[in-house]
């Protein structure tokens, strides 16, 4: 790869992608670079951030947002487009060199990326643009799921989702348009790999969100915040701790989960404990085996399945360079 070239390369791309397909419906994902180790950032933008080379690359993703939001426009679409950016998980506070912080950070929320149940790893940014549809500045209060993507794109395709299993995603349009005031997700169940680590449950007639985590990975070295050392947290064997009883957080109380409730500190601690139980058991009765798809073989680079513009094995021609 030349890196210095891969934001104008993506920018093109997403161009000729809109005007090939501007005459109808287009789903359009764009999966930037950016705020992920190496940290890719291009001349233009180098030095400009006072948060170092992580603000120089934020910076610069997010002029790239602003470039495909100005294609919408330049083509009409900007009406008639529903735009959602967000991330995967939450800064990896892991990715540390010396005494600089490459993975971003997670303000007031415990944990980081690879952390199944702490806030710092799975609570990510969700902004929604649809202008003359969704009402500009709004701000929704309520736990959703990026598994709620794909049941909103169904919906807003005139398509049906499969009725022949269970949807853990639900339709976002009723509650960003505001015609609804909750979200449909009442449990969420937050998985670190094939594990469960914790759940959630919006308590809609009290306002609370209850958090209970039944595994968290041992921090390293001992009072960290991260397991410092290692790329990731683990997310089973020894370096995980099994709570019983599980500890309970109220997030509309203590979004840092700073404080575990007890029940000499929460009146209701063994009636949420309880019917959080409850709804685990509901969800993992749906559960059924699938082909495991995250194992080594299934993620090991095959040069076969590389996108190759010169005569294979040879993949390195220089497509801009060469004329013919």
């Amino acid at each position: 790869m030349r890196f210095q070239r891969t934001a104008a390369l993506m920018l093109r791309e997403v161009s000729a992608f809109v005007r090939r397909n501007k005459q109808g419906p287009f789903l359009l994902f764009v999966s930037f670079l950016h705020v992920h180790t190496p940290l890719i950032t291009t001349e233009n933008f180098r030095g400009r951030s006072r948060h170092g080379l992580y603000g120089d690359n934020v910076e610069e993703m997010d002029w790239m947002v602003g470039q495909i939001l100005d294609t919408l426009d330049a083509e009409g679409l900007a009406n008639s487009t529903l735009v959602y950016f967000t991330s995967d998980h939450g800064g990896s506070l892991e990715a540390q060199f010396e005494n600089h912080q490459y993975g971003g950070w997670n303000g007031i929320y415990k944990g980081g990326k690879g952390m199944g149940g702490w806030e710092g790893g799975i609570r990510v940014p969700g902004i929604f643009r649809w202008p003359g549809v969704l009402p500009a500045g709004r701000v929704v209060h309520e736990p959703t799921s990026l598994m709620d993507v794909f049941p909103t794109v169904v919906q807003l395709g005139g398509g049906q989702v499969p009725q022949d299993r269970v949807i853990d995603g639900r339709d976002l349009l009723p509650l960003l348009l505001g015609t609804v005031q909750h979200s449909e997700q009442e449990f969420l169940m937050h998985y670190c790999e094939q594990s469960l680590h914790a759940a959630r449950w919006h308590q809609r007639d009290r306002g609370a969100v209850w958090k209970v985590h039944y595994v968290t990975p041992v921090f390293h070295p001992d009072g960290a915040g991260a397991c410092y050392g290692r790329g990731v947290c683990p997310c089973s064997g020894e370096k995980v701790a099994h709570h019983d009883p599980p500890l309970l957080f109220d997030l509309s109380r203590d979004p840092s989960e700073a404080h575990a409730l007890t029940p000499d500190t929460e009146p209701l601690f063994h009636q949420v404990m309880e019917r959080v139980a409850r709804a685990v058991e509901d969800h993992r009765r749906t559960l059924s085996p699938v082909l495991l798809q995250l194992d080594t073989p299934d993620n090991t680079w095959k040069p076969w399945l590389q996108p190759c513009c010169g005569p294979f094995p040879f993949c390195w021609c220089d497509r801009e360079a060469d004329p013919g």
